[in-house]
């Protein structure tokens, strides 16, 4: 179904889609792709709306967003259970990440408008921050509900109208979602979905009259090339994209921990994270103990049905890209490092699905393959150096900068060496990642950022007025 103008209407393609559950390969269920004809509309209808928040206060949109927070929280245990059937996630994990980020972030969006000055002097020049206009939003599978409401919530907190295209490999939670949202209140118009791959659908989305600017999540590849299609039509565009983070160790004092918590973050979501810590980076001297680290932690990751809440590790999301991971594995090995634990075959007791051996990989060099390409799947590459300033160089030694981490028993020397990585978000000594700070990356990681007071300006654009001082 296509959603637009208020109410849900049949999407007009004639291209059927099945939604895969990824832990079975069985059909959950099948979405139409949305014709050109209602891409065009529900962008039509949105560009009608672009005034359609002129009379509504910040505080108004702040108490739609905590409403919107409200019903998503209501129906949490089903939407929970629909990520985990559609995506994969481990039910434990979908409770209590997938729908807890989503909720969140419509909260602080809320709470976010409040820092805001729409409206300043400057002399006696009125400076206005006002809606930049239709936005065309499309969105990955692998965090269905956060990353769209990373969209919707600024859009809505800006006052921007919307269309957005969840992925076709996971729609059925971003649907209920464009549900609830209607049900809570955005105006008429100021939502659309449309459903459809991002060859189609997405394309078609981008190029159509009447959209002013692109919010886009996924890989680095589709992100480039629409980042080429945007300049050609001369619109603003926003990209969220891969990563290839490291995670630095720079002595002993907490080796342990750094190595628990880089393995948790390499292999949350089965992986399939753009701020994995997929690279853990040690001093030759501690390789060792880190490699017996490593895979004693790995093996606590059992492969199973995600529906089971003991269940550590949950399939991939698609044959596509299990296909992927179990390539990037076999040219590892096939390059000369040393697969410690998992490899390219199924896991032991899995008979279907898109399941994945957690893996570990050491004698790891700068130039493979697996230290440089984003893997979106449980592998771990463990690299050597000798020193601090070979950490840092092999650290920001790829195309990628979007997030990373450092530990040191010396706090400032994480800090120095974190304010010389290269990336759009580093955690020292283990830090929680701050839900309300910016998330973005440098490089091929994309550009514009995310959350909080950042998210809803990249919504934004300025306008100066100028007056005759009066007398």
């Amino acid at each position: 179904m296509t959603f637009w103008g208020g109410r849900w209407r049949d999407s007009g393609g004639s291209s059927r889609i099945p939604v895969l559950n990824p832990a079975t390969g069985s059909i959950l269920a099948e979405s139409v792709e949305s014709s050109p004809e209602q891409i065009r509309a529900a962008v039509h209808a949105a560009a009608a709306a672009r005034g359609v928040w002129n009379g509504s206060s910040p505080s108004e949109r702040a108490e739609l967003l905590n409403v919107i927070a409200d019903a998503l929280e209501e129906r949490a245990e089903e939407l929970a259970l629909l990520v985990t059937d559609e995506v994969g996630t481990p039910i434990a994990e979908s409770r209590r990440m997938q729908l807890p980020t989503a909720v969140h972030t419509f909260r602080s969006t809320a709470a976010a408008i409040e820092d805001l000055s729409f409206r300043e002097m400057l002399g006696t020049s009125v400076i206005e921050h006002c809606p930049i206009g239709v936005v065309a939003a499309i969105t990955p599978w692998n965090y269905p509900l956060y990353l769209a409401a990373c969209k919707l919530a600024p859009a809505i907190a800006a006052g921007c109208p919307i269309v957005i295209k969840p992925s076709e490999i996971a729609p059925l939670a971003v649907t209920v979602l464009a549900d609830l949202c209607h049900a809570a209140g955005v105006p008429e118009g100021s939502l659309g979905l449309v459903q459809g791959s991002g060859e189609t659908v997405g394309k078609a989305l981008v190029e159509a009259a009447g959209v002013d600017m692109i919010s886009f999540t996924g890989s680095t590849r589709t992100g480039a090339r629409i980042a080429a299609q945007a300049g050609r039509l001369v619109r603003p565009v926003a990209l969220e994209l891969g990563g290839k983070s490291a995670a630095a160790v720079l002595d002993e004092a907490l080796l342990e921990s750094a190595v628990r918590q880089t393995v948790a973050k390499c292999f949350q979501n089965a992986g399939q994270t753009c701020a994995a810590l997929s690279r853990l980076l040690v001093p030759g001297h501690l390789k060792a103990p880190t490699e017996e680290l490593a895979v004693a932690i790995a093996g606590e990751y059992a492969a199973g049905d995600p529906r089971d809440p003991q269940t550590t590790l949950g399939p991939l999301a698609s044959k596509a890209q299990l296909r992927k991971v179990r390539r990037f594995v076999r040219r590892a090995d096939e390059e000369g490092a040393r697969v410690l634990c998992g490899g390219w075959d199924l896991p032991a007791g899995v008979g279907k699905g898109y399941f994945a051996r957690a893996t570990v990989i050491s004698d790891v060099s700068p130039e493979m393959e697996v230290a440089r390409e984003e893997i979106f799947g449980p592998v771990l590459s463990i690299l050597a150096f000798e020193d601090e300033s070979e950490a840092l160089a092999i650290a920001n030694g790829t195309e990628f900068g979007l997030s990373g981490a450092v530990w040191a028993a010396d706090a400032g020397r994480a800090m120095r060496f974190a304010r010389r990585m290269r990336a759009g978000s580093v955690s020292i000594n283990g830090a929680p990642t701050n839900a309300d700070a910016p998330f973005g990356g440098f490089g091929a990681s994309g550009f514009g950022r995310e959350r909080g007071r950042a998210g809803i300006e990249e919504y934004l654009a300025t306008r100066a007025i100028h007056s005759v001082a009066n007398g």
